[in-house]
């Protein structure tokens, strides 16, 4: 296991572990047999969720830029599939089951719409990654648009591999480098559409899914961009640094894992493993200990050359990460939220689900080894859900 990935142990309390809550209450047998129905009844109601999630508000995509596009999900309505099962295997290389076929669609370094197009050499630069897809992929939504035969892609892009990210990998460290590095951590956002054809080695047809380029929603929300700090926590003193006095707006987004979305259209990138980007030479104070910030970190050298990731200079940058992050996919010159009402945690997911009487419920875990599950209860609900962010809800979580 790497440096990045051994994220070690910050909570050391005698709290009782999630496992032995799971074998007082439950035998091995009830789990089995109950538990994992439930777990499965919960996942297909958020599937189902999702594709009910976007209610339609436009006929053609190409109408003007204040028009809401979101589309009309169609779940439920449809069978599960069925397919036969693939062998266990270490191939490198993916594996399908009889009947599909795995395609690329966008892989690092590609434009999300009229960019620059990806050099094999590694050689981009920081401001032409902030216009290409972001590197190592993980939590993702799909938005339909119009009938789901096209819609946006939302992604996280939760680290960086620096040795690949330039052609001499991590020597000769430059700010330049440390700006190519954060462009290329964060979220991307790509319009796709359905293109029915026929496949011949499947002998049917099939809907095959390009990037759609130009785009007037594709864009990239890095490490660098402006986001705004919601909820109770904003403008708090221990938010504020030197370049934002305010502690109302931070530069970027990092170690984006999983992810949620919302009854109202938007997406949840859940900031995790924050930690590892900050060095901290000095003394740990006791919240500093609690969320792992040490002078290792995971190796990045983006302190080298940006102070801000220098926790002895600046003692609260680490305090404006590690929070669910508000992004509305529709409207591309909207301002990201951090949504503090959420807590600050290594979030692993942030899952919404709106109640009977209309409030919101988040659920959220921390991926941390020891950590916790939360939920999140808004403290009064709106009947129907209202499209635009949390802001535009009555109450908060």
């Amino acid at each position: 296991m790497s440096i990045i990935d051994d994220e070690g142990v910050s909570n050391t309390s005698g709290n009782e572990h999630f496992q032995d809550i799971v074998d007082t209450r439950l035998s091995r047998r009830n789990f089995l047999t109950g538990g994992l129905a439930t777990a499965a009844a919960v996942s297909l109601s958020g599937v189902e969720a999702l594709l009910n999630a976007v209610p339609a508000a436009a006929q053609e995509i190409e109408e003007a830029e204040d028009t809401d596009v979101r589309g009309e999900g169609r779940g439920g309505q449809r069978p599960m599939l069925g397919f036969e099962s693939v062998a266990v295997s270490s191939a490198d290389e993916i594996v399908v089951p009889k009947g599909y076929t795995a395609e690329v669609l966008i892989a690092w370094g590609d434009p999300v719409s009229n960019g620059p197009a990806f050099k094999q050499d590694a050689s981009n630069t920081a401001e032409e990654q902030a216009r290409q897809w972001g590197m190592h992929n993980d939590g993702i939504v799909y938005f339909p648009i119009v009938r789901s035969q096209r819609g946006l892609i939302v992604q996280n892009n939760e680290y960086t591999d620096d040795g690949l990210l330039f052609p001499d990998g991590v020597n000769n460290w430059t700010a330049e480098k440390t700006k190519k590095s954060l462009n290329a951590h964060g979220v991307s956002i790509i319009e796709v559409a359905k293109r029915i054809g026929f496949h011949f080695d499947l002998g049917r047809r099939r809907g095959k899914w390009d990037v759609v380029r130009p785009s007037r929603f594709a864009r990239r929300i890095t490490g660098m961009t402006p986001i705004d700090i919601g909820g109770p926590a904003a403008g708090d003193s221990r938010l504020v640094t030197s370049d934002d006095p305010t502690g109302t707006r931070v530069r970027g987004t990092l170690n984006n894992c999983a992810m949620g979305y919302t009854p109202w259209g938007t997406y949840l990138a859940c900031e995790e493993n924050f930690n590892g980007y900050f060095r901290k030479n000095g003394p740990q104070t006791t919240m500093e200990k609690r969320y792992g910030i040490t002078a290792a970190g995971f190796g990045y050298l983006w302190h080298t050359t940006d102070k801000r990731f220098r926790v002895d200079e600046e003692p609260n940058e680490p305090n404006r990460f590690g929070w669910v992050v508000e992004i509305d996919p529709f409207k591309p010159h909207s301002t990201p939220v951090k949504r503090t009402a959420l807590g600050r945690l290594k979030h692993e997911g942030a899952w919404v689900q709106e109640a009977r009487n209309g409030r919101v419920v988040v659920y959220m875990g921390d991926d941390e080894r020891n950590e916790y599950i939360y939920g999140a209860v808004e403290k009064s609900g709106v009947r129907p859900p209202v499209r635009g962010g949390w802001s535009k809800r009555q109450g908060a979580v």
